[in-house]
């Protein structure tokens, strides 16, 4: 199984376009070494590891994109491999797979409605319908290329995609918040979030892709320790972060996110799993300290043997 990350940050992407909180305001002007990210997504493909790329314009492989960013177009561009060419208009995105209904997560769906065919679409029947209704993007698309809705499983049922038989995927609900514009954003309902579970049957690797929640329990736990790779919530380095940096009245806790440091934070979760474990913070807010590369919070991160993802990082289990 290949992981490529498209886009690494949350919401806004780093520099977000209108903050000048220390980092954005850092990278921009070169005062702090740190990458600039787009908005959270990867892509997902099965196969060995050592597959042949000398020319990834001739790919045949068919790519799963989790999560379609508002940056999608920019990430496109920025993966050759996602475009094989073997047609006058062609992809080598095969389906798309959501683990929530949120704007960083769904608009670029939008910027997709060019292909020449509805696209196969795995969500949970709590995204479908505010995606359906409240905030209504499968309906536009319906004027375009359409969209081939495939109900996913939330009791942990394994599924596969039609088009990647290889890879074998399991949906967690976990903890967290609806969309703002959803139906049910003050009483959530099982499925608004999930983490997703997924695993290559020739390579037995397996990855846990959970860009944002809010607490840890017992299944996700589980799932977490079974897994060659975690990708998970990285969104703030504390509780108080945004509402500190005066960008929030919030807390991470208010927006569905479980901070990394501090009692119960993330960090003494990931510091539980196996040595074997590769362990990748996901979903950055651009408040967060750990983008900078020369910040004490990201020197703890690399004594703890725990990575912090980039755009364009590629992951092979």
């Amino acid at each position: 199984m290949r992981i490529r990350v498209l886009g690494s940050s949350a919401g806004g992407g780093f520099p977000q376009w209108n903050c000048n909180c220390r980092n954005c305001s850092g990278v921009r002007g070169g005062t702090i070494r740190a990458r600039p990210r787009t908005q959270s997504s990867i892509a997902v493909t099965a196969g060995p590891a050592t597959a042949p790329r000398t020319n990834p314009l001739a790919s045949e492989r068919g790519w799963a994109l989790v999560n379609a960013s508002p940056d999608i177009l920019y990430q496109l561009h920025q993966c050759p491999e996602l475009q094989p060419a073997r047609a006058v208009r062609d992809t080598a995105i095969a389906a798309i797979v959501l683990v929530d209904g949120q704007v960083d997560h769904t608009a670029g769906l939008l910027m997709l409605r060019e292909a020449g065919r509805p696209w196969p679409l795995w969500c949970t029947d709590p995204v479908y319908a505010d995606l359906m209704n409240t905030n209504p993007i499968l309906r536009v698309l319906q004027h375009y290329c359409g969209t081939e809705r495939r109900s996913m499983p939330t009791d942990g049922t394994p599924f596969v995609l039609d088009s990647i038989p290889n890879l074998s995927w399991q949906a967690l609900c976990v903890t967290g918040k609806a969309a703002p514009y959803s139906a049910h954003r003050l009483a959530p309902v099982p499925g608004d979030n999930v983490a997703l579970l997924i695993a290559d049957a020739h390579s037995g690797g397996t990855a846990l892709y959970a860009p944002g929640l809010a607490t840890i329990d017992a299944p996700l736990w589980h799932a977490m320790q079974s897994a060659s790779c975690v990708l998970v919530d990285g969104t703030f380095w504390t509780d108080e972060e945004i509402l500190n940096a005066g960008v929030s009245a919030h807390r991470a806790r208010d927006l569905g996110h479980l901070a990394q440091s501090g009692e119960g934070g993330m960090l003494e979760w990931l510091a539980q799993l196996p040595s074997t474990t590769r362990k990748i913070l996901i979903h950055i807010n651009n408040t967060n300290p750990i983008l900078d590369e020369d910040s004490h919070e990201r020197a703890e991160l690399d004594h703890l043997g725990v990575e912090v993802a980039w755009d364009g990082m590629e992951i092979c289990l």
